[in-house]
Order: C-alpha cells, then sequence, then structure tokens
C-alpha cells in the first residue's frame, strides 16, 4: 500500500483551516505572533508554486474583543454585528502580514445556501479558482453577518471540507489545539493514544470523537470527523495537526508523522471540481 504521507509531498493545492481557539488569546483578541508564523509558512508554500487557500474563523470572537467586556453578544443580531466588526479587522491584519511577505489575499464569504444552489456554488467555484490563478490567496470565512440557523454551514471544519471540494483540493489542513485524534480525550484522559492514520470513519471512530468545542469555537473533534468524511467522499485526504506550533504543517507536508491524517475513500468523487 501507498504510504499516504509520502504522497503529501505532492500536494500542490491546500485548503488550511485555522480555528478561533487556535487564532486568538483567551481574551479574544488575535494572537499576532502566530498567525505571523502561519502566514510566513503559508507564504512560503506559495513561494514554491503551491496553491493555499486559508480558511479562518474568529470574526465573532475579535469583533466582541474590540468593543470588550461591557459588549458580550447575545442575541444572533449581536453576534452578526460582531462578525461584521471582526471580520474588517481579520483581513486588515492578514492582509498586512500577507502583504509583508509579497503576497496578495482577497476576502471570501460564503453561506450555506450559496453552496445549496448550483448557479451561485459554480460561481463560488469560478472564482476561488480565478483567484488561484492569478496566485491570489483567498481568505475564506463564513458570513457570519447574514448567516441564520437555515443557512450557516455552523461551524468552519464543514466549510473548509467544502471549499476544498470546490476548489479540488490535494490536501486540507486542519489546526487544532491538539496533536490530533486520539483514542480519548487527551486533556481528560493520561492513557489517550494518538491515531496517526484514519483509513475508515466508522462507528467507532464517531464515538470517541469529542462534540465539545472550546468556549471562543464552535467546532469540536467531531466536527473535524465530519469534515474528514466530506473531504474524503471527493478523495481529499485531510489532517488534523496541532496549529499551536505553525510550522507543524512543514513536517506534515515533508512525510513526517505528525498529527491525524485520513486517508480519503477510494470511490471518492476525484474529478475536476466535482462538486461543481
Amino acid at each position: 500500500m501507498e504510504n499516504i504521507r509520502e504522497r503529501l509531498k505532492y500536494c500542490t493545492r491546500i485548503v488550511v483551516k485555522i480555528g478561533t481557539s487556535t487564532l486568538t488569546y483567551d481574551t479574544g483578541k488575535l494572537n499576532l505572533q502566530r498567525i505571523e508564523k502561519l502566514v510566513r509558512v503559508l507564504s512560503d508554500f506559495k513561494n514554491q508554486g503551491k496553491d493555499v487557500i486559508l480558511v479562518t474563523s474568529g470574526a465573532i470572537s475579535v469583533g466582541a474583543a474590540k468593543l470588550g467586556p461591557l459588549h458580550p453578544p447575545t442575541s444572533i443580531a449581536e453576534k452578526q454585528a460582531m462578525a461584521a466588526i471582526g471580520q474588517g479587522i481579520l483581513m486588515h491584519v492578514y492582509g498586512k502580514i500577507f502583504g509583508e511577505y509579497g503576497q496578495t489575499t482577497a476576502q471570501v464569504l460564503l453561506t450555506k445556501d450559496i453552496v445549496d444552489n448550483l448557479h451561485t456554488r459554480k460561481n463560488a467555484c469560478n472564482t476561488l479558482n480565478t483567484l488561484l490563478s492569478m496566485n491570489v490567496i483567498p481568505v475564506v470565512n463564513e458570513n457570519d453577518t447574514v448567516a441564520t440557523e437555515e443557512i450557516e454551514f455552523g461551524d468552519n471544519d464543514t466549510l473548509s471540507a467544502i471549499v476544498a471540494a470546490l476548489v479540488d483540493a490535494s490536501l486540507l489542513i486542519l489546526l487544532s489545539d491538539i496533536n490530533g485524534l486520539y483514542t480519548c480525550d487527551p486533556h481528560r484522559h493520561d492513557g489517550a493514544v494518538l491515531i496517526p492514520e484514519v483509513y475508515d470513519i466508522d462507528g467507532h471512530i464517531e464515538s470517541i470523537a469529542d462534540d465539545k468545542g472550546t468556549q471562543r469555537g464552535t467546532g469540536g473533534m467531531r466536527t473535524k470527523i465530519m469534515a474528514a468524511k466530506i473531504a474524503g467522499g471527493y478523495g481529499i485526504p485531510m489532517a488534523i495537526i496541532n496549529g499551536n506550533e505553525p510550522h507543524n504543517i512543514y513536517e506534515l507536508i515533508e512525510g513526517k508523522n505528525i498529527g491525524t491524517v485520513f486517508i480519503p475513500d477510494k470511490n471518492g468523487k476525484k474529478e475536476s471540481n466535482a462538486i461543481c
């Protein structure tokens, strides 16, 4: 059997997702040191000729932190307002730091109804692929300013898997606050063992996934498993690695034994823009 980790060296189109808990401090404000490291790594891959897409969370948290503790969002409208504030801050920071490494970024905001509709889904595919052809790094987020329960993805793990399918990515990387998928929750069980590869997402794998996210994030291991199922269905391998040190992305791409790699479905719809 071909070593899946060796194949990662040849991935040419990479989608990287960073969550709120990895992106921000406990204060809700941006962890600029970590963002700078991540941007440097992604820019380096871009310089190697790889296509890179960043799926980012954090808009609501950053917006709330900007207004301070006297304005905690409680209603949907308030969360949407916080997202409007935070998204501008996010893109300013990404644009500035990516720009320092000679990269051009573009903001792409999506909602579930866009992907569910054939016409608008094709438009999203065309936009993302055109940006990549222009050597631009798309920075994707859910459009939380208008998203409601009926049109929201619910978490950016799912969104990143859909984006990977939209652009026919060769690899999806989820940056987490732990090293990967464990046999049980490593925060609560000392005997937890990291699972290096997953070949089949069966009931056992789903049962060991914790469905609780962090206080600032919406995702948990269960949403990451769902993302792996979506990506694998389109023939796209997915990896969960610790995002506290973005340099880990190099280790993964070099084929080293880091994180958890989900092997895609052999019968997955691996063809150009299959979801489109």
